[in-house]
């Protein structure tokens, strides 16, 4: 089969189409003919290898182990392995494989859900990775109740684009920072009040809110702080500037050793991957109270241009690879 596939790590430029052999799933996994894949900083990271904790973490050091890039996916089950319950051949499934930039994707059954029947495969396949952090992040670290004020900040990205309609699934004010031409994107995910951060800065607004989420942004800790109420939770949830040795994890670090001594409640996690969570969200899907928003599609033969796209920043919600 003809997948994308990358000898050593760098930019899209190390991505290539070519013949490789099609995977074999493991007792517990599941074969999967891939329709869509997802695109998100994820997949930037390993492709790239950075920062350099990646390939410590496992992933290769001098080389990518997996060759073929990719996680979120959307298809149907071609295969099971022998020790695999819960699916069977002809299934529409959407989760988080191995390998997506392909015609066929192994994945673990752990990582796999039905697909909501009310969304195309192109939009099941951009929810795992980015909805698994949002929810993740709004019901576990936060805790968002009803009534709560929650700041989202990256609001019209990939996991914030999920972030705001899951704090408002779960009853909360929500207000979302962007830039100036993704604010009618981010009122239409159902935010409440939303700041263009070219022509307002939410740490100047004169309120404070009762969860910070900030997404993949380099506020210093004392702005975000000083935006929270006194005993507000402040999650962190990546972040793109710090280097190439640890990536944004300094302000993390930092946060982790302030925490105990104040009031607020500071935060950071790594997402978990599980079905559990994949069918809480097919949940909030099917009774349309969180829908993906794509804003465009790109053939497996142009996935190196759909990354390339993700780096410029200029994405409103998420990015998909058809195959």
């Amino acid at each position: 089969m003809k997948a994308m596939s990358q000898d050593t790590y760098g930019s899209a430029d190390v991505l290539e189409l070519r013949e490789v052999d099609r995977p074999v799933p493991a007792d517990d996994e599941v074969l999967v003919q891939v329709h869509a894949a997802g695109v998100d900083r994820g997949v930037w990271h390993l492709m790239a290898g950075l920062p350099y904790v990646v390939r410590l973490a496992g992933y290769g050091v001098r080389a990518p182990k997996n060759a073929v890039p990719g996680l979120d996916l959307a298809g149907v089950v071609e295969e099971v392995g022998k020790d695999v319950t819960k699916f069977s051949p002809g299934d529409e499934v959407f989760g988080i494989g191995r390998g997506t930039y392909a015609p066929y994707a192994r994945a673990l059954e752990s990582k796999l859900a039905p697909k909501p029947k009310n969304l195309t495969f192109e939009q099941a396949a951009v929810v795992a990775v980015s909805g698994l952090t949002a929810l993740q992040a709004v019901r576990d670290q936060a805790d968002v109740q009803p009534g709560q004020s929650v700041l989202v900040i990256g609001a019209s990205g990939g996991v914030g684009s999920y972030a705001v309609q899951v704090a408002k699934a779960y009853g909360a004010e929500v207000t979302g920072v962007c830039s100036t031409a993704k604010t009618e994107l981010v009122r239409s995910l159902g935010a409440d009040h939303v700041i263009d951060y070219t022509s307002e800065d939410f740490a100047d607004a004169g309120r404070r809110f009762d969860v910070i989420l900030d997404i993949g942004g380099n506020s210093s800790l004392s702005r975000l702080r000083s935006a929270l109420t006194p005993t507000g939770t402040l999650v962190i949830i990546g972040g793109e500037e710090g280097g190439r040795w640890i990536g944004g994890t300094d302000r993390q670090l930092r946060m982790l050793v302030l925490s105990p001594f104040v009031g607020q409640t500071l935060k950071t996690f790594i997402s978990g991957e599980n079905g559990e969570d994949l069918l809480t969200l097919a949940g909030l899907m099917e009774s349309e109270q969180v829908t993906p928003t794509i804003d465009r599609a790109f053939p497996l033969e142009d996935a190196a241009a759909a990354i390339r796209y993700l780096e410029q920043g200029s994405a409103r919600g998420k990015i998909v690879v058809t195959v």
